[in-house]
């Protein structure tokens, strides 16, 4: 007889662990640490799979738009596998207001259990994380293609305070 075991780079991490330390370059090649906002702010990392592609390019200019929403309660960033490069064309061709983290060996989206393999991308995903560096809320949406509710994170930041 067979067990499966969850693999960890797939299995999202648990709300009240402590939060993977990490750098990545955003769109400007500029250094995003983690550590830098512990005691300070809360962090929401929007993990999704690709610039460029339908939903994400719908998502990332709604969560522009309504980045105040998002960013009165914490740093907001969005992290893909893709190249910084990629991300600064996006964001200039979009408009987009918040940073984009360039996750391209995917380290971060593995550390945060979000990775999706079929795709070698991340799943659509919200993570916040707490002042003190604890995950506060995970949300993985079940179907990929689908955008993520920006009510519900908007009433999990609120909680925080």
């Amino acid at each position: 007889m067979t067990t499966a075991t969850a693999v960890p780079e797939t299995t999202p991490i648990a709300v009240g662990a402590k939060a993977p330390d990490f750098k990545l370059p955003d769109q400007d090649k500029k250094d995003f640490i983690l550590a830098d906002f512990l005691g300070k702010k809360a962090v929401v990392l929007f993990f999704y799979p690709l610039d460029w592609s339908p939903t994400c390019t719908k998502e990332n200019a709604c969560i522009s738009g309504d980045l105040s929403k998002f960013s009165k309660y914490a740093e907001v960033a969005g992290v893909s596998i893709d190249s910084v490069w990629s991300h600064k064309a996006w964001q200039e061709k979009m408009g987009l207001k918040r940073r984009l983290l360039a996750d391209m060996h995917r380290a971060v989206t593995k550390a945060y259990g979000l990775y999706h393999p079929g795709g070698n991308i991340s799943q659509r995903a919200t993570v916040i994380i707490a002042k003190d560096g604890k995950v506060a809320w995970v949300k993985v949406e079940a179907d990929i293609t689908k955008e993520r509710d920006y009510a519900e994170v908007e009433a999990q930041l609120q909680k925080l305070g």
